[in-house]
């Protein structure tokens, strides 16, 4: 069965493999489909190659692409336009938002687009203006203005 392997056969699975890092992302399919790719050009150019040379070749690529890319990875790691992304509450400081629940004990609420969120700072009443100066956790603390 290994004997009849063609140039087609690493092609078909480079493509495959590169639908699986479309599917499933995280850099590490697309370089084995990378190699799936270039082995299946080299046997296109040299037909003759046996199947376990067929097989080394593809294991030293994919080790060689995927260790050249976590070491490209760690010298130029990818930076976020918005360092914000997935600290949602960091967002708010700067804001000013009305109180929806009077600021007691140290504790009220405020109402942001579609959601309510829990303030602390000194006591204040209901619909004072306060400017939200930091956050702790879901905790926004709030100052007024």
């Amino acid at each position: 069965m290994m004997d009849s392997v063609d140039f087609w056969h690493w092609l078909i699975l480079a493509i495959l493999l590169i639908i699986l890092e479309v599917v499933i992302p995280g850099a590490f399919f697309l370089w084995l489909g990378v190699s799936a790719g270039v082995v299946g050009l080299v046997l296109w150019i040299w037909p003759d190659i046996n199947w376990e040379s067929q097989l080394l070749l593809f294991s030293v690529i994919s080790v060689v692409s995927i260790a050249l890319w976590r070491v490209r990875l760690r010298k130029h790691p990818t930076e976020s336009e918005d360092n914000t992304l997935n600290t949602r509450t960091t967002q708010y400081v700067g804001r000013v938002f009305t109180l929806v629940e009077p600021i007691i004990d140290g504790y009220g609420k405020i109402h942001v687009d579609d959601s309510y969120w829990q303030v602390s700072g000194p006591d204040c009443k209901k619909d004072e203006k306060v400017k939200v100066i930091s956050a702790d956790g879901m905790i926004l603390k709030v100052e007024p203005v």
